[in-house]
């Protein structure tokens, strides 16, 4: 391998599957000769984000990362670091699973809920796999400038980046959910 997707966003070709991925806008937080990590950022999970918000007294959307593990959360937190267990995004960013350093950091305001996104799960490919996939057309990797990742998203990100995308993805970004219907 020698080119590392980390950082860029994938996006999912419209196909009438109906899974996880179907219109998926996925963050490559790690990729390696060993694999890759994403997470999915507009697949909100409306009845954990209601569970969430009886739990903590305050509104807390969680987000599908993916259909691997989903008893584990990640955090992509925005600005300063709280907890030395963090990966690096960007700049601006970065991922962690440290639960307990989130939640003291919003109980004692050193941080924001709305500098926080909250994952149920990862997407993850093996080794060679996420490469293959892009061989088969299954994913666009995109360079999205000035993304806030902590924004609240749903399926109007992945349209919206497909129209900015332009040409060809014009088109699937206007087809309906389910292509077979078109």
């Amino acid at each position: 391998m020698n080119y590392s997707y980390k950082g860029k966003i994938l996006i999912s070709t419209p196909d009438s599957s109906g899974d996880i991925f179907s219109r998926s806008v996925v963050l490559i937080t790690e990729h390696n000769e060993n694999g890759a990590f994403g997470l999915i950022l507009n697949k909100k999970n409306l009845n954990m984000s209601s569970r969430l918000l009886d739990i903590f007294g305050f509104p807390v959307e969680l987000y599908e990362g993916g259909p691997m593990e989903n008893d584990k959360v990640f955090f992509i937190l925005k600005g300063q670091k709280i907890t030395p267990n963090y990966s690096e995004i960007n700049d601006d960013f970065y991922l962690t699973e440290d639960i307990d350093a989130v939640v003291t950091s919003i109980v004692e305001s050193r941080i924001s809920i709305n500098d926080i996104k909250v994952f149920s799960g990862y997407s993850g490919w093996g080794a060679m796999q996420l490469e293959s996939e892009l061989q088969n057309k299954m994913w666009t990797i995109v360079d999205v400038y000035n993304l806030d990742y902590t924004m609240p998203n749903d399926q109007n990100l992945w349209k919206k980046i497909m129209q900015n995308l332009g040409g060809e993805f014009l088109l699937w970004a206007n087809a309906p959910e389910n292509v077979n219907l078109n």
